[in-house]
C-alpha cells in the first residue's frame, strides 16, 4: 500500500498518558504524568492552554464538547472535570478507592465510564450531580481501557490485565459475554471497527500483539506480530483507508493493511515508549501519539479522494475497495434545475454500486475513450470494463500510463522497470534508457513521461526513443487534449511546454545522434507560473487547475485568471463542455459546480492566436454577464479598443477611454458620474488632457474636479491673470491659503497677498510683507500684531513695535520712508494705495 505519512506536530513534554481530539477545534488534549493536562493547537503547534489538575499522573482525559468540559482521572483516585473555556473547576471527587486508568464518554447520553485498578467500571451522570448509575464488576485485574461500540452505543467493551475482554450494556452490571483475548500477559487495549458492517474488535496485549476478533462467532480471525515489547494500542483507522495503526513499549508504531493484515511501514520518531493514541473522528485522518517525551500528531494517507471521470462525465471513484458510479451527464436533463445553481452548489448525484477492487486504490484512471478503467494499488494494478466492472488484465506494477490510442499502456514495476504492452500484449521492444533512472511515476498521453527525482524523460510510444528529458522537479504531469502543450508541475511553480512532433521527426529523419539527452528541439517553453497545482485538467489549449492556495484558476497563453475562492481543498473533477461547468469533489467526495462558459475559453483561446476574424464570430455567443471578463482578457492581451468595445463595465470602460486617449467619450462617462465620486474621473480627464495639449478640457476639467494645485500650474504656466484670481478665490474658498497666497504674489498684488496673511491670523508675517513691499500697509498690519500680542499679554512686546502712524516713532520712519510711500503709488497706482480688501481683489475690482 503506497501510503503518504506526514508529521503534522511532535512537542516535547513529560510523559504523555493519554490523548484525545477535539471533534471542531483544530486542539488535542494531553494528561501527563506529572499531574499536568495540556491543550496543543495541532496546526501551529502552540501550546493554548495548561492546568495543573493534580500533584500525581493524570492517567486519562477526555473532551465533552457539549458541555465545554475535559474530563480527566489521576492517581489520587479523583474524577475531575473543567471548563476548558474559563478554566473554572466543574466538579472534583473521589471516583475509586484505587488509580483511575481509563475512561470514556458516551456520544450522546449525559454518561462518563471510568476504569480503576480497583477492577471496577462504573457510570457517571453529570446531569444527575455525577452519580454512580452503574458499577460494573467482573474483571479480576486493572482496567486498562474502555471502548464504546459505535453501530450500538448501549453496549461497550473493556480490556483487563486479567487476560480477557468483556462486552457489558450500559444499563446492567454484569457482562454479556467475555473474550480471553490472550493467553500470555494482560489485554491493554480494546477498539471496534468503526463500520458497522464489520463486528470486528482489535485486542493488544503484553504478548506483544495484535489480534482481530469476530464478535458474531467471538474467535480470533488474525494474530499480527512484529513489535518487540508490551503493545500499548491498536486502533482502526476507517474513513476509506484500510490501515491498523498500533503503538508499542517498543518506541515504533506499526502501520498494518487492515485487509491483508500485512505489515505496511514501522515508524520511529526516537521519543521512547508509546501510551496512547487518539484518532480525529471529524476527519482527516490524524493521529495524536503519546510518548514518554512527548507528543507526535501525523497525518496519515492524502485528503484527495481517488477518482477519474472520463470526457463524457462519467463518474468512478473508490470508497476503501468499493467501487461506486455516477454519470454527471445526466444532471442536464430535461427538466432540471442545474441552470439555476449558484456557483458552489454541491450537486445531487444518483450513486451505483459498480464492484469492489481487489486492491487498495492508490490512483484510478480511464482510458482515453473510456473504454477500460484501471486500477493500481498495493504493488499491482488491474484493467476493469467500466461498465460490468470486470477484470480484463491485471499485474505487477506500482504505477500506470495509458498511451492516446487507448489500447498501449505502460506499467512500472519498482523504481527501474518499466513495460509497454499493446492489446493486452507485452511488447518486446525495450525503452532507451529504462533502468538507468530511478522512476517515481508514469504519465501518459502522445508521448509517455516518466518522472524521477530531478528529471522527466519522455519516450515516443512506437519507437521507445527518448524525445526529451529534461532536468526538473516535478509532482505530476498533464497533456492537453491536442497534444501540443504539457504542463509540469512542482512545488511552487508549473511550466508549459509546447510538444513540436515535426521537430521532433525531423532531427530524426536527418539521421542526427539522439543520445539520452534527447532531441533539444522538441519542446519549448512557453511559460513559467510561480502557483503551486494540486489538481488540473485540459479544455483545448486553456490549463485550469486548483492552487495550495485554495483557488480555481485558469491559464491562456501565458495570462492565469481566477475563476473562485474556495474555503476548504478542492480537488478538479473535470469539464463538461455542454454544461459549461467545471465539477470539482471535496476529500468526502461531495461535487460541487462552478460556472465556466466554454464561448469564453473559445472567444480567448481565438484572440491568443490572433485569429480576430474567428473572434469576432465567437464575440456573440459569450454570456453578456462575462463580458467584463472578457474585457479585462483583452486588455491583458493588449487589445485595449477591442476591449472597448466588448465592456460592460462603465468604470472598465471610462479607464480604457482615458488609456486610449478618448477624450470625448471619457469627458461624457465622467459627466454621467454623481459627485463626488467624478472627482477623480475629472482630474484623470485634466491630466489626459493636459498632456495632449487640449488646455482650455483641462482647465474645465481641473476646475470641475476641484483641483485647486492642478488649476494654479495651469493658469501660471498660461500667464492668464483672471484665470489665476479665479484659483486664488477657489483656494480660499477650500482653506487652502498657500496656494491662494502663491496666486495673489503672481498676481503682483501685494496689498492683497498681506490681507489674506491678517484674515488667516499670520499677522507677524503680514507686517513684515507689508514692510518690504507694501509699505502704505504697514499700520493697519502693526495695528493687528498689537492687538493680537495684548490678547496674549505681552504687551511689553507690543509696546516694542514701530509704528509710522504714531507720533513717538515718526522719527524712525524720517529716512525713506516717503520715497516708499511714492514708489509704491508709482508700481500698484493710486486706486489700490492703502486697500486691502481682499475681498474686492478676488472679485477683480483690484487691477
Amino acid at each position: 500500500m503506497l501510503l503518504e505519512v506526514h508529521k503534522k506536530l511532535q512537542a516535547r513534554s513529560d510523559r504523555v498518558k493519554s490523548v484525545d481530539f477535539h471533534p471542531t477545534e483544530p486542539w488535542v488534549i494531553t494528561g501527563l504524568y506529572n499531574g499536568s493536562v495540556n491543550i496543543y493547537n495541532h496546526i501551529t503547534g502552540a501550546v493554548v492552554k495548561t492546568f495543573e489538575v493534580a500533584q500525581v499522573p493524570v492517567r486519562c482525559v477526555r473532551f465533552i464538547t457539549r458541555k465545554n468540559w475535559f474530563v480527566a482521572g489521576s492517581d489520587d483516585f479523583q474524577l475531575r472535570a473543567f471548563n476548558y473555556n474559563t478554566h473554572e473547576k466543574v466538579t472534583a471527587f473521589e471516583a475509586h478507592p484505587d488509580y483511575i486508568r481509563c475512561l470514556a464518554v458516551h456520544p450522546t447520553l449525559s454518561l462518563v465510564f471510568t476504569g480503576s485498578d480497583d477492577m471496577t467500571i462504573k457510570s457517571w451522570d453529570w446531569e444527575k450531580g455525577w452519580k454512580n448509575t452503574v458499577t460494573f464488576q467482573g474483571h479480576t485485574h486493572y482496567i486498562m481501557n474502555i471502548a464504546i461500540n459505535p453501530k450500538d452505543p448501549q453496549t461497550f467493551a473493556t480490556s483487563c490485565l486479567d487476560k480477557t475482554v468483556k462486552v457489558w450494556s450500559i444499563t446492567s452490571p454484569n457482562a454479556n459475554f467475555t473474550l480471553d483475548a490472550h493467553e500470555r500477559g494482560g489485554v491493554n487495549y480494546v477498539e471496534y471497527h468503526p463500520d458497522p458492517h464489520k463486528p470486528y474488535i482489535l485486542t493488544t496485549g503484553d504478548d506483544r500483539t495484535i489480534r482481530v476478533w469476530d464478535l458474531l462467532s467471538k474467535s480470533c480471525i488474525q494474530t499480527l506480530e512484529g513489535h518487540t515489547s508490551n503493545v500499548s494500542w491498536a486502533i482502526y483507522v476507517g474513513g476509506g483507508l484500510p490501515l491498523i495503526v498500533s503503538g508499542s513499549e517498543d518506541g515504533t508504531i506499526k502501520l498494518w493493511n487492515a485487509g491483508t493484515y500485512r505489515l505496511e511501514n514501522t515508524l520511529s520518531y526516537g521519543m521512547e515508549r508509546v501510551w496512547c493514541a487518539s484518532l480525529n473522528k471529524s476527519g482527516g485522518n490524524e493521529l495524536a501519539i503519546g510518548f514518554d517525551d512527548g507528543l507526535v500528531v501525523l497525518k496519515l494517507g492524502k485528503d484527495e479522494p481517488t477518482y477519474s471521470m472520463d470526457s463524457s462525465g462519467k463518474l468512478i471513484y473508490a470508497k476503501g475497495t468499493e467501487i461506486q458510479t455516477a454519470n454527471l451527464a445526466l444532471l442536464y436533463e430535461e427538466g432540471s434545475s442545474m441552470e439555476a445553481l449558484p456557483d458552489g452548489s454541491r450537486v445531487s448525484l444518483s450513486l451505483k454500486e459498480l464492484g469492489a477492487t481487489e486492491v487498495y486504490p492508490n490512483s484510478i484512471q480511464h482510458s482515453p475513450n473510456g473504454r477500460f478503467v484501471t486500477v493500481v494499488g498495493d504493488g499491482e494494478y488491474i484493467i476493469y470494463t467500466p461498465i460490468a466492472w470486470r477484470n480484463k488484465a491485471f499485474g505487477q506494477g506500482s504505477s500506470f500510463a495509458w498511451a492516446d490510442d487507448s489500447n498501449t499502456y505502460a506499467v512500472l514495476e519498482g523504481k527501474l522497470k518499466v513495460r509497454i504492452w499493446r492489446n493486452f500484449k507485452e511488447k518486446k521492444e525495450a525503452l532507451k534508457g529504462a533502468g538507468g533512472w530511478s522512476v517515481e511515476s508514469l504519465h501518459g498521453g502522445p508521448l509517455l513521461c516518466a518522472r524521477g527525482n530531478g528529471f522527466v524523460v519522455f519516450w515516443d510510444w512506437e519507437t521507445g526513443e527518448i524525445v526529451r528529458r529534461i532536468d526538473v522537479d516535478s509532482k505530476n504531469i498533464y497533456w492537453s487534449t491536442s497534444g501540443t502543450l504539457v504542463a509540469i508541475t512542482s512545488d511552487d511553480s508549473y511550466f508549459i511546454l509546447r510538444y513540436d512532433r515535426a521537430a521532433y521527426r525531423a532531427a530524426v529523419d536527418s539521421g542526427a545522434s539522439i543520445g539520452d539527452e534527447g532531441c533539444e528541439e522538441a519542446f519549448e517553453i512557453v511559460t513559467e507560473i510561480s502557483e503551486s497545482v494540486k489538481t488540473a485538467k485540459w479544455i483545448g489549449e486553456c490549463f485550469i487547475y486548483t492552487n495550495s492556495a485554495n483557488r480555481l484558476n485558469y491559464l491562456l497563453g501565458t495570462q492565469t485568471n481566477t475563476v473562485t475562492q474556495f474555503e476548504r481543498p478542492l480537488y478538479m473533477l473535470g469539464y463538461i463542455p455542454s454544461h459549461n461547468r467545471v465539477y470539482l469533489v471535496d476529500r468526502d467526495m461531495s461535487v460541487l459546480v462552478y460556472n465556466l462558459s466554454l464561448a469564453v475559453v473559445e472567444y480567448q483561446t481565438a484572440i491568443l492566436q490572433r485569429d480576430l476574424v474567428t473572434a469576432a464570430e465567437l464575440l456573440s455567443a459569450v454570456p453578456e454577464a462575462e463580458r467584463n471578463k472578457v474585457a479585462r482578457f483583452l486588455e491583458a492581451q493588449d487589445l485595449k479598443s477591442l476591449a472597448l468595445q466588448v465592456t460592460n463595465d462603465t468604470e472598465h470602460k471610462f479607464e480604457l477611454a482615458i488609456a486610449l486617449d478618448e477624450l470625448d467619450l471619457a469627458l461624457s462617462l465622467a459627466e454621467a458620474t454623481p459627485a463626488p465620486e467624478n472627482e477623480v474621473k475629472w482630474k484623470m480627464v485634466g491630466d489626459t488632457a493636459l498632456s495632449r495639449w487640449r488646455f482650455g478640457l483641462a482647465r474645465e476639467c481641473y476646475r470641475r474636479a476641484g483641483d485647486v494645485s492642478a488649476s494654479f500650474l495651469l493658469e501660471t504656466a498660461l500667464g492668464d491673470k483672471n484665470g489665476l484670481r479665479k484659483t486664488a478665490k477657489d483656494a480660499t474658498g477650500k482653506g487652502l491659503n498657500n496656494i491662494a497666497f502663491a496666486a495673489l504674489w503672481q498676481l503682483g498684488d501685494p496689498k492683497a497677498a498681506v490681507g489674506l496673511l491678517l484674515e488667516t491670523d499670520r499677522k507677524a508675517e503680514a507686517a513684515l510683507l507689508a514692510r518690504t513691499y507694501a509699505p502704505s500697509c504697514v499700520p493697519k498690519a502693526l495695528q493687528s500684531w498689537r492687538i493680537e500680542l495684548e490678547s496674549k499679554g505681552k504687551s511689553k512686546t507690543a509696546g516694542l513695535l514701530a509704528d509710522p502712524s504714531r507720533g513717538q516713532d515718526s522719527e524712525l520712519f524720517q529716512e525713506g520712508w516717503d520715497t516708499a510711500l511714492e514708489r509704491e503709488e508709482q508700481i500698484y497706482g493710486k486706486s489700490t494705495n492703502g486697500t486691502m480688501d481682499i475681498g474686492a481683489v478676488l472679485a477683480g475690482d483690484s487691477p
